[in-house]
């Protein structure tokens, strides 16, 4: 019997670069898919995550960034970008650009509306108004539990 590989989920999160820094960027590649959800709960994450990392990986797309956007546009369902090197016939890949304001939060998701709020005071402070706010889960719940620190960071085009 072959020793099995231990795979990395989820690279260890360091907050510091995301955390109240402007991002920039220029057509920046991304996959877009659709989870659906129930008031706001996935149902079906795993599997969206499952196709379209499989599916970037076989056409050597996946950076070592692994940024993977959520838009939380409805209670029944949220679109998910997954960052991507170069464009994937089969799927749907779009550019976004513009300039985003970045917060990292740490610790349990029920707190996602006081983040929100925060977020949005930040954004305020600098100046700015919210045009669209994006979700960064850093880690799945299973890599959160085993690097003790559950990051979410929130991104705002402003």
């Amino acid at each position: 019997m072959e020793p099995s590989t231990t795979r990395e989920c989820c690279p260890k999160f360091d907050p510091t670069p995301w955390d109240g820094n402007p991002v920039i960027w220029h057509e920046k590649k991304f996959v877009k898919d659709h989870v659906t959800s129930f008031l706001h709960i996935p149902l079906n994450y795993g599997a969206v995550m499952a196709r379209n990392l499989e599916a970037i990986e076989a056409a050597g797309a996946l950076p070592e960034s692994r940024l993977i956007l959520t838009d939380e546009n409805s209670l029944w369902g949220a679109d998910v970008y997954f960052e991507v090197t170069k464009a994937i016939p089969s799927r749907t890949t779009i550019q976004l650009s513009g300039t985003f304001l970045a917060k990292a939060f740490e610790g349990s998701y029920s707190k996602i509306k006081q983040w929100m709020s925060e977020m949005s005071h930040y954004v305020k402070e600098q100046g700015k108004q919210i045009e669209k706010l994006y979700f960064f889960y850093t880690t799945c719940p299973k890599c959160a539990k085993k690097y003790g620190k559950n990051y979410v960071v929130l991104i705002a085009k402003v």
